[in-house]
Order: C-alpha cells, then sequence, then structure tokens
C-alpha cells in the first residue's frame, strides 16, 4: 500500500488534486473532514481543540488530555485506513501524524493569494476585503494549529518532498505529474516502512484505549511501541494509575510486553549501534535517575544497511496483499526486510536494559539521512535533552565530526531542546578526572580572593571610593574586570560541585 498526505490551504486546489491524483491511481481519497466526523463520533471534542488553538488563554488541562486522545485517534484511524489500501489523504499536515513512515509522499499545495481570494469569493460569496480577511484568519489557524500539534511551521519546505504551485498548472496536469512520482520505488512500501507503520498503529491505539478507559482517561501518558513492546510512560503523580495499565492494555492484538516507566522528562539518545555496556549509557543512565527522566532510543542505521544484495534485486517491495510482479528499478533507500528475532542494532538488548532500570522511554529505527531521522522524531514529545552518540562511523574522522555538527545544527534548528554530542554530554554534565584538577583550581583562585578581600576591607573600600577622576576611573576599570571574572570562577567551581555530588 502507499499512502500520498496533500497538505492544503482553504481554496488553494488541494482538494481538487487529490480526488483526481486518486482517480488517477485508483487508490481512496481520504479527507481531514472525514477524519473529524470520525474523530466527533469517538466522543472526541474537536471543536473546543479547534477553539482553543486560537484562543491559548482557554487551553485547560482537560483540553490538553483531549489533544493527546486526538492526535492518537487521528493516527490510529489513517494508520488503519492506509494498511487496508492505498490511499491519497487531504487535509493540514497528515504526514506529521506519520512519523519515520519512508513510505509517506508529503505534498504540499499553494496557490497564488489572488487566485485564493476570487475562488473564495465565488464560493462564500462576499466581496474582495472579506474574502481576504477570511483566508488570512484561516491561514493563521492552521499555523497556529500546527505549531501547537507538532512544534514546527507549517509552511517550512523541508517537511514536504513536493511542493506543487497551481498558478501556472491546471490540475489535471498537477495530477498527472503527481502520479508519476508517486509511482518511484522511493515511496512505496518497505518491509521496514511496513513495521514501522505497525507499531505507530499499535502505540496509537494504545493511547486511545487508555484515554477511553474510565480509569486512565484522566491520565497524561507517552506511549510508544517496537516489534509488539509497548512502553507507557507517565508523570509522578499518575503512579497510582500504573496498575491500571496492563488491564486496559492486554487484550490489544499485537501485544508481547508492556511496560510501564515513572518520567518527568524524556531524554532522546541517538545512535548507530546501542550497547548496555558502554561507557555513553551508563553516563545517560546517571543524567536520567538526576532527572527523573525517560530514555528514548532512535537508532540512525548506517548507510550500508540501505543498499540492497544482488539476490534481493528481484525482491518485490510491495504490500503482500497485493501481488503485483514488476522489475526491480533501484533507489530505494529503506532498510530490507530483518529477521524478527533479529536485534536491530542493539535497540532490543538497550531497551530491555533500560526497562530493567525504570529507564524505558520506547525505541525505534529512524532514516539513515539527517532530514530523515529529522522527520522520525516525534515532535509532540518536549525532550529535555537530545543526544547524538556514534553515528557516521563508516565515515573518516574528519567528515564524521563535520556530518555530526550538521546533524546536531539541523536538530537544534528544527527541534527547541538541548542537542550534545557524546563528548559534550561528558564534559556538560558528568563530573571526570579531568574536572578534578580545574575544580581544585578553581576553589584555590576563589578561597584567596574571598580571604584577601575579607582581610583588605578598608584599602579596598578606599580605592573604590577614590575623590580624583583619574582613581574613579580606574575603579571602575578593576570593578568592570574582577567582578565578572570572579563570578566565571566562582560559577565554574560550584557547577563542578554539583556535578560530582550529583545534584544539577
Amino acid at each position: 500500500m502507499q499512502i500520498i498526505c496533500i497538505s492544503r490551504g482553504t481554496f488553494s486546489g488541494g482538494k481538487a488534486l487529490a480526488e483526481k491524483t486518486a482517480a488517477k491511481l485508483g487508490y481512496r481519497c481520504l479527507s481531514r473532514e472525514e477524519l473529524i466526523e470520525e474523530a466527533t463520533r469517538a466522543g472526541i471534542a474537536v471543536g473546543k481543540l479547534e477553539e482553543a488553538m486560537l484562543k491559548p488563554h482557554i487551553f485547560t488541562e482537560r483540553l490538553a488530555l483531549e489533544r493527546e486522545h486526538y492526535h492518537a485517534f487521528s493516527t490510529m484511524y489513517l494508520c488503519e485506513q492506509a494498511m487496508k489500501e492505498s490511499l491519497v489523504y487531504h487535509g493540514r499536515t497528515g504526514h506529521l501524524l506519520l512519523p519515520g513512515i519512508s513510505h509517506v509522499l508529503r505534498v504540499r499545495v499553494v496557490a497564488d493569494m489572488e487566485y485564493r481570494i476570487k475562488a473564495a469569493m465565488q464560493r462564500i460569496n462576499v466581496d474582495r476585503d472579506k474574502a481576504k480577511k477570511y483566508l488570512e484568519e484561516v491561514d493563521e489557524g492552521i499555523r497556529r494549529w500546527v505549531h501547537t500539534f507538532y512544534g514546527i511551521a507549517w509552511d517550512e519546505s523541508s517537511h514536504y518532498d513536493m511542493i506543487i504551485n497551481l498558478q501556472q498548472m491546471n490540475v489535471d496536469n498537477a495530477a498527472t505529474a503527481l502520479s508519476s512520482i508517486a509511482q518511484l520505488p522511493d515511496f512505496q512500501m518497505t518491509p521496514a516502512s511496513e513495521r514501522a507503520m505497525k507499531d505507530l498503529w499499535l502505540a496509537a491505539k494504545a493511547r486511545v484505549l487508555l484515554a477511553r478507559h474510565e480509569k486512565t482517561s484522566k491520565c497524561s501518558f507517552k506511549v510508544r511501541a517496537a516489534d509488539g513492546v509497548i512502553t507507557v510512560n507517565y508523570l509522578p503523580r499518575y503512579a497510582a494509575m500504573a496498575e491500571f495499565i496492563p488491564e486496559v492494555l492486554r487484550d490489544l492484538e499485537g501485544v508481547k510486553e508492556i511496560r510501564s516507566t515513572i518520567s518527568t522528562t524524556n531524554i532522546l539518545w541517538i545512535q548507530e549501534h546501542f550497547d548496555p555496556g558502554a561507557e555513553i549509557f551508563k553516563h545517560l543512565i546517571e543524567i536520567a535517575s538526576k532527572w527523573n527522566a525517560a530514555i528514548e532510543l532512535l537508532r540512525m542505521p548506517p548507510e550500508g544497511e540501505r543498499q540492497l544484495s544482488a539476490e534481493d534485486k528481484n525482491l518485490e517491495v510491495i504490500s503482500p496483499s497485493f501481488p503485483v510482479e514488476r522489475d526491480y528499478t533501484g533507489g530505494i533507500e529503506e532498510d530490507e526486510s530483518e529477521p524478527e528475532n533479529q536485534d536491530n542494532g542493539g535497540l532490543k538488548e538497550t531497551l530491555n536494559r533500560l526497562a530493567e532500570l525504570g529507564r524505558a522511554g520506547g525505541g525505534r529505527t529512524g532514516g539513515s539521512s539527517p532530514q530523515k531521522l529529522l522527520d522520525a522524531i516525534d515532535r509532540s514529545v518536549p525532550y529535555s535533552l537530545i543526544v547524538i552518540g556514534d553515528v557516521f562511523l563508516s565515515k573518516g574522522e574528519a567528515t564524521r565530526k563535520r556530518m555530526v555538527r550538521e546533524l546536531q545544527s539541523l536538530l537544534l534548528d528544527n527541534i527547541k531542546s538541548p542537542v550534545v554530542t557524546n563528548e559534550e554530554l561528558k564534559s556538560q554534565f558528568i563530573f571526570g578526572v579531568k574536572h578534578l584538577p580545574k575544580l581544585i583550581s578553581f576553589l584555590i583562585i576563589t578561597v584567596i580572593f574571598y580571604f584577601l578581600v575579607f582581610t583588605n576591607q578598608q584599602p579596598i573600600l578606599k580605592f573604590i571610593s577614590a575623590s580624583t577622576l583619574g582613581g574613579k576611573v580606574l575603579a571602575v576599570l578593576v570593578v568592570v574586570i574582577f567582578v565578572p571574572l570572579v563570578a566565571y570562577i566562582y560559577g565554574s567551581a560550584v557547577n563542578l560541585i554539583l556535578k560530582l555530588v550529583k545534584i544539577e
């Protein structure tokens, strides 16, 4: 099966393009309006959420839970429809409900403002000024909705594979072009993307069940799923609800194991191969224990895993439900199929160890490129820290460092959370042997400074309160230089002491 997600604004032509494309490909066409209708039938107050987006001051804790429910329901519903048949979905940002699903073709449709104004004037029968104002208000509402739900800009081009401007192209020709691109092997389902979608559906379904059950409906949860293992994170104030989680999820199809973890925040760890015996794992556990955080794993597979072997080049990369024979055309960028019992890059072993320590935040595999890795990150999760571990290991030292810096910059620009490398993690958050000489030096300097100040108060006061112009200027210069210097030395000493005693 295949998914085409078309992001459209009001009167931009996106709906017509979606319907034409679906007709040409023989796919089902699904609109945001249909999804909202299903959510409303499920008892979700979508109207209140829409209003809260426009009036943030009325956004209550109850509405925050309703947002979680709606997000999970939308993801679950979209995954269910996509696993039944190929479809074209048109709405605001449907592709953001499917992070890490490589066979999603993400399209944004834009149109000239004048074209949209004319369309609005005809459709809703208003004059030009009212039509323009209406479109501006609707666009602003969409921007707020997308930013509140996903923390991104709706019109940021990097979130789309294609941007189609209908100003110079009619809808029929645009649908023909889009249909051709949709047939490329880059956007066909692979075994890896099929597994990712099943995990995404399982996590969303679990969250919906928790939202609907009377014993857990008033609690906030973050749910992850990987190969049938569901990880549920919740705040300490919901600890009493933990005993009901297995009860609510025990009959969910596809669940092999349920893990529950108390956490007040999340740490995202990006790595090529995870090893619970590695030094970085110990450092992260130390930080997570201090912060009461859950550690979420995101694997960035090495480029070599994207290459298909000669024997695999004749394998079909489509859903087994639709056995169509075609020649291999190349260009597939996702992982090939792996045996189910294989530990994918150390994920299973590391997740098991995290579960034993009560710090499991779930784990999954992202894309091999920085942009695909970014697309796999759930923007609805507020991370307190993102750690880039050992990645790009097949590259030379200089190239690897450059690529790590570029990945760090990309994450910093798009996710409003601190992003550090393995080396920065150790220097900024962990007290090591190399910090000891610096701590001793700073302490000695601080003690000497304060000793001299307290034993020479009269001369210092006399110097500061000089009556001559030259003396006053000199006093100002000395204060400007020495006060920040002493503050830095004293602050650094205190920071190192707090690291030593494991207090942030």
